[in-house]
This record gives C-alpha cells, sequence and structure tokens, in this order.
C-alpha cells in the first residue's frame, strides 16, 4: 500500500524533457515520488493507496523554491514605502531588527512561512541577518518545525559598516559569529527528515570584514553547505564595498576566493558585464528579486544576459519590508513583465522559463537540483495542486503554465505536499491554528513598531505626489 496517489490532473514536470502528462497521476511513498504517468496506468498499478485526491480539471505543478528572504520582516510590511535602499536600511530595517526578540522572530517566520504556503511556496532560504541577541536563529528554525516546510536557513552576521548608519546592536564579533554558525550547523543541519539545512549568509560585502568574509569560506568548506550574500543591489552597495575593500563587491568576493558553486548571490541588480563572466567562470548562482527591486527604486537585474550567459538564476520575494508580501505568484508575473517592458520585448523571459526560474532553477541555485524542483520519480515530494476553479480570474485554464503566471492568485493553491505530507488542504493549514497566528502576530508586529519607533510611519500624511 503506498501512502498517496493525486489522479486525473494535467502534470507539469519540469523534467528535463519539459514534459506536461494531461489526465495524469502521481503516485508517493515515504516522502518521495515513486511514479509518474497516465493516470489510468498508474491507478492500475497502485490499486491499495491509504489517500487518493483526484485532480480532474487542475494542474499538479513542482513546489515553488523562494531563493531569498527575511522572514521576520513579514511583521514590517508597510512600514517601508516610497523609500530607496539605503533610507530604508536606517530609517526601517536597522531600527526594527535591532529591537528583535526571539518571540518576535518567530511569528515573523511563521506569518511568512504560512503566506508562502498559500501561495505554492514548498522551499524557502531564510536570510536571517539580524542578531540583537542569542538564538534568534533557532526561533526562525522553529517556524520551519511548525509549518512543515523546507527551510534553509542561512546564518547572517554584519560586522563591518558602522559608518553607513549599520547600529551596533546588529554589529558583532567575528569569533561568535564562527562559533554561532558552528554551533547551528552541528545542531540543525540536515535534521527534520532533511527538511532543514543551515548556510553562511554575509549580510553584504560592505557590511563584512575580510576577515568574516574568508571565516564564511573556511566554514562553508568544512561543512560543505552554502553562502548567501548581497551583491551589488544598489550603487551605494558597490560605493561603499569599493570605499571599505578598495574594490566592488563582487570582485573582492573574486579577490578572497569566495566564489564558487556554492556560493548564491542576491539581487545583482547592477552588475557589469565582467561580473557577469565571472559569475559564469565560477558558476556562482544567482536570486533574482523582482518585487522589491521595483519597491525599493533599485533597478533592473540583467537577468536576460544572465541567462544567456548560462548562469543559474533563481527566484524570490525578498523580505516583506520590502515586498510587502511573501507571494511567489507575484513574483512569477511581476518576474515575466518586468523584463518584457524593460527590454521591450515580448520573448525576452517567457511564462515557461519564470516557472524554471521557481522551480527546477532555484533548486539548482540551492544545491538541491537531484532532490527538488521538478516531478519526477525518485525526487522529494514537493508540490502543489491548482485549481482554476477557485477564483474567476483564472478561468478559463487553456495552458496550465500561462495560467499559473498571469491569471493566478493564492485561491488557486488548493492543496501543498512537502515531503509527501499533505500541509496544505483545500486552502486551509492543517497543521496549525493560522487565525490564531495572525491575531498573535499583529500583536508582536504592533509591539515591535513601537519599540522600534517605527509607528510613526503607520499615520504618514497622504502622498499623491511626489515632491
Amino acid at each position: 500500500m503506498i501512502e498517496l496517489l493525486i489522479c486525473g490532473g494535467t502534470i507539469v514536470t519540469v523534467n528535463k524533457k519539459r514534459e506536461i502528462i494531461k489526465e495524469g497521476a502521481v503516485a508517493i511513498n515515504n516522502g518521495r515520488i515513486i511514479d509518474l504517468g497516465e493516470s489510468s496506468i498508474i491507478k492500475e498499478k497502485y490499486p491499495q493507496v491509504k489517500k487518493t485526491i483526484n485532480a480532474a480539471g487542475k494542474a499538479v505543478f513542482p513546489g515553488l523554491i523562494n531563493t531569498h528572504n527575511h522572514l521576520f520582516q513579514s511583521l514590517l510590511k508597510g512600514l517601508g514605502d516610497d523609500r530607496v535602499l539605503s533610507d530604508w536600511l536606517v530609517q526601517v530595517m536597522f531600527p526594527s531588527a535591532a529591537k528583535l526578540t526571539p518571540e518576535e522572530a518567530y511569528y515573523g517566520a511563521l506569518l511568512g512561512c504560512l503566506e508562502g504556503l498559500h501561495s505554492g511556496t514548498t522551499t524557502v532560504l531564510d536570510y536571517m541577518h539580524a542578531h540583537p541577541m542569542p538564538e534568534l536563529s533557532d526561533a526562525v528554525i522553529e517556524a520551519f518545525k511548525t509549518t512543515g516546510i523546507r527551510g534553509i536557513l542561512g546564518r547572517g552576521y554584519m560586522d563591518n559598516g558602522l559608518e553607513f548608519g549599520t547600529p551596533e546592536a546588529l554589529m558583532e564579533e567575528t569569533s561568535f559569529i564562527e562559533k554561532d554558525c558552528c554551533r547551528l550547523i552541528e545542531k540543525y543541519h540536515n535534521t527534520n527528515d532533511g527538511k532543514i539545512q543551515i548556510w553562511i549568509a554575509p549580510a553584504a560585502v560592505w557590511l563584512s570584514t575580510e576577515e568574516s568574509l574568508l571565516m564564511s569560506k573556511r566554514l562553508a568548506e568544512t561543512y560543505k553547505v552554502g553562502i548567501t550574500v548581497h551583491i551589488s543591489e544598489t550603487p551605494f552597495d558597490r560605493d561603499a564595498s569599493r570605499k571599505l575593500h578598495g574594490r566592488w563587491d563582487m570582485e573582492v568576493m573574486e579577490r578572497l576566493g569566495v566564489l564558487g558553486p556554492n556560493v548564491l548571490m542576491v539581487h545583482c541588480v547592477h552588475l557589469t558585464p565582467h561580473d557577469i563572466r565571472m559569475a559564469k567562470y565560477f558558476d556562482a548562482k544567482v536570486s533574482h528579486n523582482p518585487v522589491s527591486n521595483m519597491y525599493l527604486s533599485s533597478g533592473v537585474a540583467p537577468v536576460p544576459r544572465l541567462l544567456e550567459s548560462g548562469v543559474t538564476v533563481g527566484l524570490a520575494t525578498d523580505g516583506a519590508a520590502s515586498n510587502n508580501s511573501n507571494d511567489m505568484l507575484e513574483v512569477l508575473k511581476l518576474a515575466a513583465l518586468l523584463h518584457k517592458v524593460h527590454h521591450l520585448d515580448p520573448t525576452i523571459v517567457t511564462a515557461e522559463k519564470v516557472l524554471e526560474m521557481a522551480t527546477i532553477d532555484g533548486a539548482r541555485a540551492l544545491g538541491l537540483e537531484e532532490e527538488i524542483g521538478s516531478l519526477e520519480i525518485g525526487k522529494k515530494a514537493d508540490m502543489f495542486i491548482f485549481n482554476p476553479l477557485s477564483g474567476v480570474k483564472a478561468v478559463p485554464m487553456h495552458h496550465p503554465v500561462s495560467t499559473l503566471v498571469y491569471s493566478s492568485n493564492q485561491n488557486n493553491v488548493e492543496t501543498v505536499i512537502v515531503n509527501g505530507e499533505i500541509l496544505l488542504e483545500q486552502g486551509r493549514i492543517l497543521n496549525v491554528n493560522e487565525e490564531e497566528i495572525l491575531v498573535k502576530a499583529q500583536k508582536v508586529a504592533d509591539e515591535l513598531s513601537i519599540k522600534a519607533g517605527t509607528y510613526v510611519y503607520k499615520s504618514r500624511p497622504w502622498r499623491s505626489l511626489a515632491y
């Protein structure tokens, strides 16, 4: 007897052949896909099933992979509007992060994970850079466990950049950073049935000393884990890096020997052609955050050029303080539309490419392409079922990929499965009381805004025009 059979739906595999199986089925057992194909054949092969889901008229997609988030920022939605990155950091993000407690980190992460699941996200990399007190990363990991999502905790740090407004409360000694990274890796890496991993995450080159960047490289090599770092999000990042280190941020990484296939560079909006060649040469990966880049007016990342050069590019929401949501469905649509209008070319980024970036390319960016990112026999059973009839926006569904990218919303995400476990069914989270969490998250968000002084932005004046 197998545990789960999904039958009758359109299976969008995103496998190497990019097969779409109409009236297909997926058989799941022990957390993995053990078979898939035509529904009639699969049902005959597996007559005894604990649970069967009828997906007729629906589509089954690989789970979406969010390659960059700051989950605690789920508590900061709406406070950072209409600011460039440097002002946003100093006025909203840094003051909030400096006052963060484990309870707030936990509920911010819970809120972000739940919103992610509702949008079909099954894997999230949380870039936890705020450490004004010990064990805030542990609170995020606890939220991963509570929700059941597949989570990578990037243990972030800052040990440089005081002259650019970084608060002392967020600065840590390199020796302590190294000790805590080791603790987290040894305690949590590959735990929870392999769903939790730990990475090293220097906040940015201009927020890091050379000593700590070299420490990141050493730890990643010792423990065989990934490194993720903000790179060239704005001209400010590049100029600050040059002032502190004498080189642009990516050039610093290259000089120190940090760049490599285990490095995920975030944003990369202002890469030069030389930077792109370096990314390809070292097989460094890129996390594209189009909504955040638009929200902060950071610019348009050279994604078509990166893709043409053979660089792996995944998609991400970024933290909700610079997006106002953790909704990967929004990211899909805006990633396609942003590049079409920017380049005046409707074919430059297609719906199919966007889905690849959010699934198999995202998995490759995380070094997990052999485990997740597509619906194939032997891979982890991470997927979601899309019901077009759950919202008028998605009807009619002529092509499931187009409908997902351009015509969907969270109402259409009917079922979400991670590691073979159903976490969301009929649009409802199964293993937590979502209503209670939302009420509590509002309460702790209000308390944090008072402590941080950002409550003043709740009653901002009406601004119809810029001046």
